[in-house]
């Protein structure tokens, strides 16, 4: 039977680099957009629809159009600033399971949904566990992914479909929303602009977004169910990220550490356990954080 899989979020920041992945593993890639731009883009085996999933009708269409075999979700609410706080959470909760139901009546095997880190309790005292570590969201974001990801659970394994969840940790890469941490540095920078920080000890597991892109790809592949960190596993100090970014434009001066104070609600650490990842998925980051930072301030500094 050929691979159709149905990708939401297909012009996203991740959905994006998931398409070359998803080719080279030959499936039949039915693009999602909102934008009709990206119908234009014109490749073997893979196809544009533009469709408002937050629309029952065009959504449950769209589904029995396709009919696909596999399901890989990323769309939701995350505009910058807002994401954490919004009552679109609300409705991609709804939506999505919506679309989950359609996938499974029109005979959809294999799906798999992205979830973050914001499920976890972030007082947590180690690396962050599917197995260990407690769940207990502070947002109503990390709240919303969490009920879903206990929704998509149930139901799959009701209806025997088979399911995966990847936990985002921290990703960067060019695309990225212009106010996140990597990108409104290099933009700083090349506006001689000076960057005020906090402290930058926090510890966070960055991953580069093609490897985000190619680790859900290969969970999508693979036969592991349930919650699977998509993270490094490495620790990371926010100072070496920018200290890195910095140096490498010939700015370091730019750079105050300690300007600002630090959030309360700003964890120490959060660091994914990729132990499910790696010997279960049996995958391996390509870049290393460097050279993500590198192909990250290259692709950006075109555009400035």
């Amino acid at each position: 039977m050929k691979k159709k899989v149905l990708l939401t979020g297909a012009d996203g920041f991740i959905g994006r680099h998931s398409l070359n992945y998803l080719l080279e593993r030959d499936y039949e890639v039915h693009a999602v957009s909102l934008s009709d731009r990206s119908l234009r883009v014109k490749e073997p085996n893979l196809f544009w629809y533009k469709c408002d999933l937050l629309d029952s009708i065009q959504q449950k269409s769209l589904v029995e159009r396709i009919r696909p075999t596999h399901l890989l979700h990323f769309s939701w609410v995350t505009t910058q600033g807002e994401y954490w706080t919004s009552l679109e959470n609300i409705r991609w909760v709804q939506a999505s399971l919506e679309l989950l139901l359609n996938f499974i009546d029109c005979g959809g095997k294999r799906v798999v949904f992205a979830g973050t880190c914001a499920e976890y309790d972030w007082n947590y005292n180690g690396n962050f566990s599917e197995v260990t570590t407690p769940l207990k969201p502070s947002t109503l974001y990390g709240a919303s992914k969490k009920c879903l990801q206990e929704m998509l659970s149930a139901l799959c394994q009701q209806t025997a479909v088979s399911s995966a969840w990847g936990r985002i940790f921290y990703l960067f890469g060019e695309h990225e929303n212009v106010n996140r941490l990597v990108p409104s540095v290099i933009h700083s920078i090349v506006r001689g602009e000076t960057i005020r920080c906090t402290h930058g000890k926090q510890i966070r597991d960055f991953l580069f977004v093609k490897d985000v892109a190619s680790a859900f790809v290969a969970l999508l592949e693979s036969p592991v169910e349930g919650p699977v960190n998509i993270g490094s596993g490495n620790s990371v100090a926010l100072k070496a990220v920018v200290e890195y970014i910095a140096k490498r434009l010939g700015h370091p001066e730019l750079v105050e550490f300690g300007a600002i104070p630090v959030s309360e609600d700003d964890p120490d650490s959060l660091v994914a356990d990729v132990s499910r990842l790696v010997k279960e998925v049996g995958w391996s980051p390509e870049y290393s954080l460097e050279e993500g930072l590198k192909e990250t301030v290259k692709g950006i500094m075109k555009t400035c």
